[in-house]
Parts: structure tokens; sequence; C-alpha cells
């Protein structure tokens, strides 16, 4: 009788199924950069959305952005398709090792199936409200008895995120996922990891203390996603440059997305 296990391990030994991972790292790289590019636009008094909403909606515009659009919902959907994959391998003995490595890679695939969604719904012709969406579900909540808590409890959480990105990019992390090149190859593409990830992390978790603040003072609209986060520190003494070099870490990130295409353990 063919296991769960069994069956994730079948499916990432096709070669096609690797290919579309990959590809998945591919586009996640060019959100990344076009998040950071239009971050650095708003810390030098430009417009737009600093989040995949933005990022998507500039694709949309391209001579090509119908097409773009469904390679990035092909691949984020591989890709979260092949970290729940690695939920169903038993990989470490250890109970607690083996739930927490469960946790991490069911809420990867979360997100890269979001992202997929999004992607999916631009594909068809419409756009994503993603700035107000953060707002609309914490009024819902400051509605309920225990919203106040649960927000909370939500932007702690994301917080919690945001703090996890910046420590495996400073204690390099990633690289043990990671088959890379010797040399200057090498430096490169580390050196990309740890920034990107550190900027990626102080943009999540700006978004988490959003949320917090939205609960303690009873203001859904002080609650925001990736964009309001980045506003956020724009509206900070010497926020333009900080927003600048936060930007800049999201398009490094990017680039390390790209190279994490190439050299990931699949």
């Amino acid at each position: 009788m063919t296991t769960p296990s069994h069956a994730a391990r079948v499916a990432q030994d096709s070669t096609a199924f690797r290919i579309l991972a990959r590809v998945g790292y591919v586009v996640l790289g060019v959100l990344h950069l076009l998040i950071g590019l239009i971050a650095v636009s708003v810390a030098t008094g430009g417009g737009g959305e600093a989040d995949q909403g933005g990022a998507l909606e500039q694709i949309q515009r391209a001579p090509v952005g119908a097409f773009l659009l469904w390679a990035i919902v092909v691949g984020m959907v591989a890709l979260g398709i092949w970290q729940i994959a690695e939920t169903l391998i038993e990989r470490d003995p250890d109970a607690k090792k083996k739930w927490a490595h469960r946790v991490k890679f069911i809420g990867t695939a979360i997100a890269y199936l979001s992202i997929a969604a999004t992607a999916f719904t631009f594909a068809l012709g419409g756009a994503s409200h993603s700035s107000s969406a953060p707002q609309s579900m914490s009024a819902r909540l400051m509605s309920n008895p225990a919203g106040i808590v649960l927000l909370v409890l939500i932007g702690l959480i994301v917080v919690g995120i945001g703090v996890a990105f910046v420590v495996r990019g400073i204690g390099r992390a990633f690289e043990k996922h990671l088959s890379l090149p010797g040399g200057a190859a090498k430096k490169g593409i580390v050196t990309f990891g740890v920034v990107g990830y550190v900027a990626k992390g102080i943009a999540v978790g700006v978004a988490g203390v959003l949320f917090v603040v939205a609960a303690l003072t009873h203001d859904p609209t002080a609650a925001g996603g990736l964009d309001a986060a980045l506003h956020s520190l724009a509206a900070l003494p010497y926020g333009p440059i900080i927003l600048w070099i936060v930007g800049a870490g999201l398009v490094l990130y990017g680039l390390f997305c790209f190279a994490r295409a190439r050299y990931s353990r699949m």
C-alpha cells in the first residue's frame, strides 16, 4: 500500500516536478525584485504598492504580462506542493523536530499558494486589493469580543516570522539547503542571502507590529501588509534612507532566489 510519505518521495523524484519547483523560485525572485524596486521608488518620492499585489500589477501591465502571470501561478503552485511533500517525508526520527519541520513547511506552502491565488486573480484580468485586506480583517476581528487578543496574537506571530527571517539570514541557515559553487560565486550568493533575509525580516516584522498597534489602539486602519509596513518605515526619522536600504535588500533577496532556483537541493 502506498503511503503519503512514499507518494511524496515519488513526486519529488519527478524531473518535471523539480523543474517546475525551480521555476517557482525564479518567479519568487522576480516578485521580490519588483517589490524592492517599488520600495526604492517610494523612498525616492515615487508611488506604487510595494507588495505582491503591486508587483503583480506591474507584471499585468507588461506586453507579455498574461503569460508571466500564468507562469507565476504554475511555479508557485508547484513550489507550494513541493513544500507540502516535504512535510510528508520522514527526515528526522525526533518527534519534536519532526513537527517543527512540518509546521515550517506548511506555513511556507500556504504563503506560496497565497501568491499563486493572487496571481491567478490577476491572470483572469482582475486586481487584488491587497493593501486594504489587512484593514478589513482587523475591523472584523475587532467586532468580536476576543478579536483584540486574536489580532495581537496574529501580530506577534508575524513579528516572530520576521525575526526568524533575520536570524536565518544572520546565521546563514539557508546554506544547508543549497549546493553552492566555490569561490567568488559562493561568497556573492551567501551575501545576497544574508542581506536579503534580513531585509525581508525587517519588512515582515514591521507589518506584524502594525497589527499589534491596530489592536491596542482599536484602529483597524493602522493594520497593513507589506506595503503599509514599508510606507511606515518611510515615515520614520531618516525613513527614506532606511526604506531605500530595505528595498535594495529585497532586490538582493530576489537575486538570491534566482541562485536558489539553480542551486537548491531538490
